[in-house]
């Protein structure tokens, strides 16, 4: 077996990929894999190696990626916006031997101190900067093949904060993903080979990964993919692609959703619209409801499950839902006394199946705290189940914070603050956001006669952070609320 064969057996002429308003075939996607996979071979790569692609949404992060998992090799998606502080520290945790960058990365490569990551021998650049090898040049020699691997073997290591604090490298396994994409395909409403699906979401999101690329690929269907989100052009690119499927985080929601220039027809052509990654607000489902006769269909999952866990695709709409348990997958709402939640109750959403990671990578503590030995992933986030299986979202994991469908974990954050010279201590909390679910707010206590302002702290922050990880507000306070050990209590900065 091996994931990379997910883009082989369908019919060579349909189209596979709209990539910068350029068809690709399967045959030519194939073909292009087939090169690159080769030509990954002559520079080395081979089984276990890993690659990191810093790529945008575009055709070489899916012919890289597929490439690179036919060799056995194993993928780092990282956001090729973040700062350059940000990849310097998650790419010296996993050493990968080989970088493959395109110009959307160009300026945060610029920065990173390859020197100071001893592993990387190779960076191949999509857009002809100045690098060791070109991608386009690595497609032209001869083809190999794919090389079959066990389930368990490592195929991908994605960076979450998801359950077990600040951001550690999720390893998940070909096993884990084909699972996955098998567990979605068993939902009514699926996705079939006459479909096109718009691609906003991130590929270096476990969604975009696994659910738009992974899942579209798998079933013959044709992926749109997108750079960048506006509205107006979304939409204008759903109408003139005939898009039928639209898998989007809550924030592409609520821009159509206060898109009042938008005609009523806008989102005619689509059969299926899907929002997962952060919860939905009902009243932004409601709305696109109303304005394009569209009914949402929310799920639930996170990175260490591959990620789908529910669905409410091909369910009657029931707005807060998040829907059932995918085929495949077992779930408990479990009681704070360790038993199985009343319908009805609160309870922790436990996890298991084929498609549970298989752990932290270089951290067995971490693991073994969200895996319990029977092999139960356990979530930290709380739910409630009515008597047909429907689950609804009460609250997140503890303390972390979703940034349009981004976890950002409060220490992060908290930890770059406090690297100013100025800043004394911080604490950092989530507060709601009507756009992108949550915002991040810093509580901050400054050295005495400091005269930093808020605009200069939340510039520090991005200097070292993900845009979506800075604050969006700063408060200047004289001290921060501590409980008797002198734990910082963070649900009393929001009360």
């Amino acid at each position: 077996m091996n994931l990379a064969r997910v883009i082989e057996g369908h019919d060579g002429d349909r189209t596979a990929l709209f990539s910068r308003n350029q068809a690709i075939t399967y045959g030519e996607l194939n073909d292009q894999v087939a090169r690159m996979r080769g030509g990954l071979a002559r520079l080395g790569v081979s089984d276990g190696d890993r690659i990191a692609l810093i790529c945008g949404n575009g055709h070489p992060f899916v012919v890289g990626y597929f490439a690179a998992l036919g060799l056995g090799a194993v993928i780092i998606p990282l956001n090729p916006t973040s700062p350059a502080p940000e990849l310097q520290r998650e790419l010296a945790a996993v050493e990968p031997v080989v970088a493959i960058i395109d110009r959307s990365a160009a300026a945060s490569w610029r920065d990173v101190d390859a020197g100071q990551l001893p592993a990387l021998r190779t960076v191949i650049s999509v857009d002809g900067d100045a690098a060791d090898e070109s991608f386009e040049a690595l497609l032209e020699g001869e083809p190999a093949e794919v090389t079959d691997v066990d389930p368990d073997h490592l195929a991908v290591l994605m960076f979450t904060s998801g359950t077990a604090g600040a951001p550690r490298a999720a390893m998940l396994t070909h096993g884990n993903l084909l699972s996955n994409i098998e567990q979605a395909r068993s939902t009514t409403n699926r996705v079939s080979p006459d479909d096109v699906v718009y691609g906003v979401i991130p590929l270096y999101h476990i969604f975009g990964l696994n659910v738009v690329l992974g899942l579209t690929m798998s079933v013959g269907a044709t992926l749109v993919l997108v750079q960048g989100f506006d509205p107006a052009t979304a939409l204008e690119t759903i109408r003139s692609r005939g898009v039928t499927v639209v898998p989007g985080s809550p924030a592409v929601w609520v821009a159509f959703a206060h898109f009042d220039e938008a005609p009523s027809d806008s989102l005619a052509t689509v059969r299926l619209a899907l929002s997962g990654a952060a919860k939905l607000p009902v009243s932004v489902a409601e709305r696109v409801l109303e304005r394009f006769g569209v009914a949402i269909a929310e799920g639930y999952g996170l990175t260490e499950a591959s990620p789908i866990v529910t669905s409410s695709a091909g369910l009657p709409p029931l707005f807060g839902s998040v829907g059932r348990v995918l085929n495949g997958v077992e779930v408990r709402l479990v009681d704070e006394d360790g038993g199985d939640a009343l319908v009805g109750d609160a309870g922790e959403i436990w996890v298991k199946g084929p498609n549970v990671f298989a752990g932290y990578l270089d951290d067995p503590e971490a693991t073994a705290r969200v895996l319990t030995p029977d092999g139960w992933l356990r979530t930290g986030d709380i739910a409630v189940c009515d008597d047909e299986g429907r689950l609804y979202l009460v609250d997140r994991a503890k303390d972390l914070i979703i940034v349009s469908g981004f976890n950002v974990f409060p220490a992060e954050v908290e930890d770059v603050l406090a690297g100013h010279p100025d800043v004394v201590e911080v604490g950092v909390v989530g507060v709601p956001h009507p756009h992108t679910g949550e915002a991040v707010r810093a509580f901050v206590v400054v050295r005495p006669g400091a005269s930093v302002d808020e605009d200069t702290l939340i510039d520090h922050a991005r200097d070292h952070l993900a845009r979506y990880k800075a604050p969006s507000k700063v408060l200047f306070v004289d001290e921060l609320p501590r409980n008797a050990n002198g734990k910082l209590v963070r649900r009393d900065l929001i009360a």
